[in-house]
């Protein structure tokens, strides 16, 4: 699977990625804000998470996407995001994402989850997307506001950190696909 925008391509992972994502993600100033990403990100963790989303493609076809955020420009991967826990029936998905802390606040993240929710509720035909970020990461939760996201609630130390280890206060937000037009996406 392949999504493209003006400066992003949002591909699936490969092996060559893996030096990209350990300078993206061996960032504490990053990896704090992920439940699952360890610090120090090393280089084996991140041939493991390419592993692991290569397979579990496969395995889960239609059900989980892990995208690499490659910026066309410099022909390399800045981020990751994803759509995972895809449930047809009720039409749900749940997401998440991560741009490397030289990248930030150039746009690319609201570039990438543009995508990713039209992907998810033009394609998939999805009527919900879920997500979530950690209390003190407000710039998360501007950046899902931009496209209509609303929180839900909040589980309090709901989530142990592995970057840091620390418990942390976890927001859940969602966004309905009618909410998700109104903003004219």
């Amino acid at each position: 699977m392949r999504l493209e925008t003006e400066r992003l391509i949002l591909r699936e992972w490969n092996k060559n990625d893996s030096s990209d994502s350990v300078e993206g993600l061996n960032n504490l100033e990053v990896s704090r804000w992920l439940a699952l990403i360890p610090h120090p990100y090393t280089k084996k963790d991140a041939k493991s998470w390419i592993k692991y989303c290569n397979e579990n493609a496969k395995k889960v076809k239609g059900r989980t996407y892990h995208f690499a955020v490659y910026l066309k420009s410099e022909k390399k991967v800045i981020g990751g995001i994803s759509i995972n826990k895809i449930d047809r029936f009720n039409g749900i998905g749940s997401g998440g994402y991560w741009i490397n802390a030289k990248y930030q606040k150039k746009g690319y993240g609201t570039e990438a989850l543009a995508a990713e929710l039209d992907f998810a509720f033009s394609k998939l035909r999805l009527r919900r997307m879920e997500s979530g970020f950690f209390k003190g990461n407000p710039s998360s939760f501007r950046l899902q506001k931009k496209f209509g996201f609303k929180i839900e609630g909040l589980r309090r130390k709901g989530v142990k950190c592995k970057a840091d280890g620390k418990l942390k206060d976890e927001y859940i937000t969602a966004l309905l696909k009618e909410d998700w037009k109104k903003k004219g996406f």
